[in-house]
């Protein structure tokens, strides 16, 4: 099997990475000019509460990798 038995920690943390990853640009860049029906910024609280999930992946799937 792909990547033996940790298949599902190293799915996790690509979610968790890619949460943060994504909420920290969206929050940190803006789109230049959104368009029709889109939101000029990204709201701050689910995009930190985004951020938080996806770090709490992230710690725990590292921790199962290198238990």
């Amino acid at each position: 099997m792909l990547l033996g038995d940790d298949l599902l920690a190293w799915l996790v943390l690509a979610m968790g990475a890619a949460l943060v990853f994504g909420n920290v640009l969206a929050i940190l860049k803006p789109p230049l000019q959104p368009k029709e029906g889109e939101l000029p910024t990204a709201p701050i609280g689910r995009s930190v509460a985004m951020i938080l999930v996806g770090l709490i992946a992230g710690i725990w799937a590292l921790a199962s990798l290198l238990k």
